[in-house]
């Protein structure tokens, strides 16, 4: 950031002692406390919602997390001349969730339920005053991995029809096939249970930060605080609670014991239910590590392949067999 991006920081109502450089934006000490300015290439509509939920669970009072700053004319981002957006928002300096603490990382799960229960509201807005809120309805992820399926299958098409391979390619056209013919297979499975869950008006509704992982959760001596809620939004528990729960088990080799340890400190706090425990198998069921890697190569460079590549390639057939075993015990 620039000296033109600092100067907007007057449009607010904070009198700034010194700004500093962290994690891609800029840290500001002030007389209410650490702040943080930041680009913002998000929606206007996603961040009145932010607002929302913040301000929900500041109400709620049982989790510190983000805030959002408005300026003094109530706006919720600034904007400089080039057209960049830029927001404000509450920091507490301390480190990330350390994901090798068992105990820490079942924290953060507990953490992450006490989180959900908070979100069960549907929030509304002063321009809707009069105007029933619409029921807001499940978000379907089979749409969104039939997406992927279509993209693997593209990149299979493209490597089988290329004469030179280097040896990452030879190997992931080797292992492709059983890949896509399973993640189909899961697909077809996901959408019957999908659509034979009717989502009543009344049922629970739960807000999900969106990104819920380690970077986003922050530990100091006065406890967790959660961060970085720009992809906060409407689609239930699971998708926070699956996407923590993979990038720990990743990290672990799928350990089973580990595995079912966090799972059931999420749930002593807030159980699952039968379809959500359905829905996690099936997240968690879906090859989208192996999708990410393609992804990434078949919209790179082909004229070098990083390294990185065959090493996470290699890793992910390694925890294979792992991570079949977790999710027969999750079906069970």
């Amino acid at each position: 950031m620039n000296d033109r991006a600092v100067a907007l920081l007057e449009q607010y109502e904070i009198e700034v002692l010194r700004t500093r450089k962290g994690r891609g934006a800029i840290l500001c000490d002030t007389q209410q406390g650490c702040l943080i300015f930041k680009e913002y290439t998000g929606r206007e509509e996603q961040l009145r919602l932010q607002e929302q939920v913040l301000k929900h669970l500041e109400d709620c009072g049982n989790i510190s997390a983000e805030r959002l700053l408005a300026t003094r004319e109530g706006a919720l981002s600034v904007t400089d001349r080039d057209g960049v957006r830029y927001i404000l928002k509450t920091w507490w300096e301390g480190r990330e969730c350390n994901i090798r603490d068992r105990e820490e990382c079942m924290e953060a799960m507990r953490l992450l339920a006490g989180l959900h229960k908070d979100l069960e509201f549907i929030p509304t807005f002063p321009e809707m005053e009069g105007i029933p809120t619409p029921v807001i309805r499940r978000f379907l992820p089979s749409r969104e991995y039939e997406k992927h399926n279509k993209e693997l299958k593209r990149a299979r098409r493209f490597l089988k029809q290329r004469s030179q391979k280097t040896w990452f390619e030879i190997r992931l056209a080797a292992v492709m096939d059983p890949f896509l013919e399973e993640a189909g297979q899961i697909c077809e499975e996901w959408k019957k249970i999908e659509n034979s869950h009717d989502v009543e008006a009344g049922e629970t509704f739960c807000f999900c930060h969106g990104d819920y992982q380690y970077h986003n959760i922050l530990r100091q001596d006065r406890g967790f605080f959660l961060v970085n809620f720009e992809k906060c939004q409407a689609d239930g528990p699971i998708r926070d609670l699956y996407l923590l729960l993979r990038k720990l088990l990743e990290k672990s080799d799928w350990d089973c014991n580990r595995g079912e340890a966090l799972l059931a400190a999420y749930e002593s706090v807030r159980p699952l239910n039968p379809f959500e425990r359905q829905d996690l198998f099936y997240r968690l069921s879906y090859p989208e590590k192996l999708w990410k890697i393609v992804n990434f190569y078949y919209n790179s460079g082909k004229a070098w392949i990083p390294e990185k590549n065959q090493e996470k390639l290699d890793r992910l057939l390694e925890q294979e067999t792992a991570r079949k075993k977790f999710l027969r015990i999750l079906r069970a």
